[in-house]
C-alpha cells in the first residue's frame, strides 16, 4: 500500500479482548517497538475509556467504525497496513471488514474459529486479495497459532533429521489452565445454531479439508471420542479445539505446496492421565457442554489480570513417518490461552505480517503459511511462547 497514517488499527477496541491487544501495544512501544496504531469501534466514548484506563497515550488516534456501515470501514481500512479484527462472532460482524481489506489490498488479522464462515471469506475473497495484494490472515490466536506453528516447526525438524515430513502428527494438550474467551463461546453457538438450519454446513463442518478447496486428503484420526494412547501412558480426552485446528493446519499445508504430503494424518486430543482416574476426567471432558450453557462466558467478559497472568498452555506434538522414525516437538504459553496469550499473539501477528514478511503475497491465509518462522521468532522473542525440540 501506499504510504497510510498508521501500520495497525485494532477493530474492536473496546471489547475486552481489543483491549487487551491495546494494553499490549502501549507496551511493545514502550519497549522500543515504534508502532503508530490506533483504536477503532462504534463508540468514540467509550475508545477514549478504554485508552485512559490502559494508560495509553493520551494522543491515541480513535477510528469511528461500525461493521453495519460498510463506508466507515472503507475508510478506516484506507488508513492503515493492517487491520486487527476482534469483533465476534465473525459471521455476524466480520464479512464487510474483510470484504474492504481485500479490495484495498490492506492487510487483516484475526481471532477466527469459525470454519464455516472462514471457507465463505476463502471463496469469496482470495481472487481479489491476490489482484491488490491483501493478506488476509485467519485464526490468528490461541486457535490457531500454537497448534499450527507446532506442526509447522516440527515438519522442519523432520526434514533436517531424515530428509522427509512426518506423515503422521499427534498434538497433545498437556497441561492447560485458563478459560476459553467469551467470543469463542458466541462464536460456537452461532455455528451450530446455523449448522441446525443448513446441512450441507453440517457436511463441511465435519470435513477435516474444509479449508482446502480443490483438495481431498485421506481419511483422518477420530478425536471425538475417549481413548487410551499406550505410547503416552494416559488417556485422551476430545480437545475442543481441535475442530478448527486441524482444518488451518490442513490448510497450511495446502497453501505451502503440501510439504508435509498429500497423504498427511493429524490429530489433537488432551491427555487425562493414566488409569481409572485418567479414564474419568477423559469422560468429564467428552461430556462437558459448558461452553454452550448459560455459564459460558459472555462477550466482553473475562479473566481478571491474576487469572490471565498464572495461565498457560503445555501442547506435545508427535511425528512418526512410515518407517517409524519419530520426532517430539513442544510448545508452551505463558499466559491463559483465550485471553492472555491470545492478545499478545495476534498483536505480533499482525507486526509480523507488516515488517518481517512483506514478501508473502497477497491471499486469504493461515498464520504458518503467511508468516512462518519469522512469527515463531517474534512470538518467543516477545510473546512468552517457546518452540522446543525434545526428542
Amino acid at each position: 500500500m501506499a504510504d497510510v497514517p498508521f501500520d495497525i488499527i485494532i477493530y474492536g477496541a473496546s471489547g475486552f479482548t481489543g483491549r487487551l491487544v491495546a494494553e499490549y501495544l502501549v507496551q511493545r512501544n514502550q519497549r522500543g517497538e515504534a508502532l503508530r496504531w490506533a483504536m477503532a469501534g462504534r463508540s468514540e466514548k467509550k475508545l477514549a475509556a478504554v485508552r485512559d484506563e490502559i494508560d495509553a497515550p493520551a494522543d491515541t488516534p480513535l477510528v469511528i467504525a461500525d461493521s453495519s456501515d460498510p463506508e466507515s470501514l472503507n475508510a478506516m481500512v484506507q488508513r492503515t497496513k493492517v487491520v486487527i479484527s476482534t469483533v465476534g462472532p465473525y459471521q455476524f460482524y466480520g464479512s464487510a471488514l474483510v470484504a474492504a481489506c481485500a479490495q484495498s489490498g490492506t492487510d487483516y488479522v484475526d481471532l477466527c474459529g469459525e470454519p464455516a464462515w472462514m471457507r465463505q471469506m476463502i471463496d469469496a475473497h482470495s481472487e481479489t486479495a491476490k489482484k491488490t495484494g491483501a493478506r488476509i490472515v485467519l485464526s490468528c490466536g490461541f486457535d490457531s497459532i500454537p497448534l499450527d506453528l507446532g506442526v509447522f516447526v516440527l515438519q522442519q525438524e523432520a526434514q533436517k533429521r531424515f530428509g522427509k515430513p512426518c506423515s503422521e502428527v499427534k498434538g497433545r494438550v498437556r497441561a492447560m489452565k485458563g478459560t476459553f474467551s467469551g467470543g469463542t463461546a458466541d462464536s460456537l453457538k452461532a455455528t451450530i445454531a446455523a449448522a441446525s438450519k443448513d446441512r450441507d454446513l453440517i457436511t463441511l463442518l465435519k470435513s477435516p479439508f474444509a479449508l482446502t478447496p480443490g483438495f481431498e486428503g485421506p481419511a483422518q484420526p477420530d478425536g471425538s471420542k475417549p481413548k487410551f494412547e499406550p505410547e503416552l501412558q494416559s488417556w485422551l480426552a476430545p480437545f475442543i479445539m481441535a475442530p478448527i485446528n486441524t482444518k488451518n493446519v490442513h490448510r497450511s499445508n495446502a497453501l505451502m505446496g503440501h510439504p508435509y504430503g498429500e497423504d498427511f494424518l493429524y490429530s489433537e486430543m488432551v491427555m487425562t492421565g493414566p488409569g481409572d482416574k485418567g479414564e474419568k476426567i477423559a469422560m468429564a471432558v467428552a461430556s462437558d457442554r459448558s461452553l454452550m450453557g448459560d455459564d459460558a462466558p459472555k462477550p466482553g467478559e473475562g479473566p481478571d489480570e491474576e487469572e490471565r497472568r498464572t495461565g498457560f498452555y503445555n501442547i506435545l506434538f508427535i511425528g512418526s513417518t512410515d518407517e517409524g522414525e519419530l520426532v517430539n516437538v513442544g510448545v508452551t504459553g505463558d499466559r491463559d490461552p483465550g485471553y492472555g496469550s491470545t492478545s499478545k499473539m495476534i498483536a505480533e501477528a499482525a507486526i509480523c505480517i507488516s515488517r518481517d514478511r512483506t514478501d508473502t503475497s497477497g491471499g486469504v491465509w493461515t498464520p504458518a503459511a503467511a508468516m512462518g518462522n519469522a512469527l515463531v521468532d517474534r512470538l518467543v522473542k516477545n510473546a512468552g511462547l517457546t518452540f522446543a525440540v525434545e526428542g
